[in-house]
């Protein structure tokens, strides 16, 4: 059940990011970039359109995966996959330097 809620995280995080990429900006014209503001700023808003109603979905999915992740993960053991790893002998290791006598004064 963890693995399928992650996959969907996931999924959703990537339509996300593209909703957010494929919308046009609220001052997309060339007088915004140079700071000049439209003159409706405070007046009436657009209808919302698709992408806007795709985006609030996606966020609100996201949301509610990564509450739940988050729930879940509480109660989940600490284990690490790494464990299951077999351990070999020790190896030996070698000083392969050649042993100078100290010498005393």
């Amino acid at each position: 059940m963890y693995s399928i809620i992650i996959a969907i995280h996931v999924f959703v995080s990537i339509l996300l990011i593209l909703a957010v990429l494929l919308q046009s900006g609220k001052e997309s014209d060339l007088g915004s970039a140079f700071g000049g503001g439209s003159s409706d700023s405070f007046g009436p808003a657009t209808p919302a359109n698709i992408m806007n109603k795709i985006t609030t979905i996606l966020v609100i999915v996201f949301f509610f995966t990564s509450i739940t992740l988050t729930i879940m993960s509480k109660n989940r053991t600490g284990e690490s996959i790494l464990n299951n790893i077999p351990v070999n002998a020790p190896v030996e290791q070698k000083n392969n330097l050649p042993q100078v006598p100290l010498q005393s004064k």
